[in-house]
């Protein structure tokens, strides 16, 4: 197994999209990139903590790969927002793909080069590439928030 984590504001809408995908063993949203240790969602609120909402998703590379999840994360959230999503403003909405080896590395940064080159956005992607950091899993009313609640999905 090998794990994939990505920031594209509220982690509720982007664990919502990554688990319609067939292939994901698990997804878990949390908090990570921050200075703050064991970070509540009230802490991570306060904009001070440096963490990003994240989702975590462990999966086989040999039934998916991480191009396609690169695929969704670049088409659940505008790229070009810096630090908010729709209505979600703050350092802990940030487009942020958080690497965990080299490979996802490369990889993450040739996707974003493609999606530049395409002119899809009128302005520069902000996503940032960061290597991964300690993950902090959010509270468990986080974990599959619009599966417990019957919702499909929000305004991403």
């Amino acid at each position: 197994m090998e794990k994939a984590t990505f920031g594209a504001g509220c982690f509720w809408g982007v664990e919502s999209e990554f688990q319609k995908l067939r292939d994901i063993t698990k997804t878990t949203v949390g908090y990570m990139g921050g200075n703050f240790e064991n970070p509540t969602y009230e802490d991570v609120c306060t904009d001070k903590t440096g963490h990003v909402e994240v989702v975590q998703i462990e999966y086989d590379p040999l039934k998916i790969n991480y191009e396609k999840l690169l695929d969704v994360f670049w088409n659940v959230h505008d790229p070009t927002q810096k630090n908010r999503q729709g209505p979600d403003v703050g350092t802990q909405y940030k487009s942020v793909i958080f690497y965990h080896n080299e490979k996802q590395k490369k990889l993450a940064e040739e996707s974003k080069k493609k999606l530049e080159k395409s002119k899809k956005y009128n302005k520069p992607i902000a996503t940032e590439i960061i290597q991964a950091k300690t993950f902090y899993p959010a509270e468990e009313y986080h974990q599959s928030y619009f599966k417990k609640h019957g919702m499909t999905g929000c305004h991403i």
